[in-house]
């Protein structure tokens, strides 16, 4: 029986479609709160101004915890030493836990929770990724 290439078994293809659900949704979210800045301060004034803001800026603060996870991700996609699948279905099974809407929790939950309150494309997406993250994906290829 051959063995298959490192990080290619099944749940690694399911983490590829969890991340691009998570980048579609991170999207959304930060032009969402770009619109709700902007409403309260006016006009960014740039690309520039905006990314400082997303990356300075208390406003956008809840938001970072999706930016980091999406990079954790990440090098676990493009790791160039085996990762045991294992580890991806544990990283899945975080994804899921963290990232839920509440309107008492942490700030990424409130914030979160606001974000699908006022912007139906979010909760609709979140509703996506959720169906994703539900999925199992087998932890190694079928014998």
């Amino acid at each position: 029986m051959a063995l298959p290439k490192p990080n290619t078994a099944p749940v690694f293809q399911h983490l590829r479609s969890v991340r691009m659900a998570f980048l579609d949704l991170h999207k959304t979210l930060l032009s969402s709160e770009r619109d709700a800045y902007e409403q309260f301060y006016g006009p960014i004034r740039s690309n520039g101004e905006y990314f400082q803001l997303v990356v300075d800026n208390e406003w956008f603060a809840w938001l970072r915890p999706m930016s980091q996870f999406i990079v954790k991700m990440d090098d676990v996609l493009m790791a160039k030493d085996p990762i045991p699948p294992e580890q991806v279905t544990d990283l899945l099974e975080e994804a899921r836990l963290t990232f839920q809407p509440s309107e008492f929790g942490t700030p990424l939950e409130k914030g979160y929770f606001q974000a699908i309150q006022r912007d139906p494309n979010i909760a609709l997406k979140h509703a996506s990724l959720n169906d994703l993250l539900s999925q199992s994906a087998p932890a190694t290829e079928p014998s």
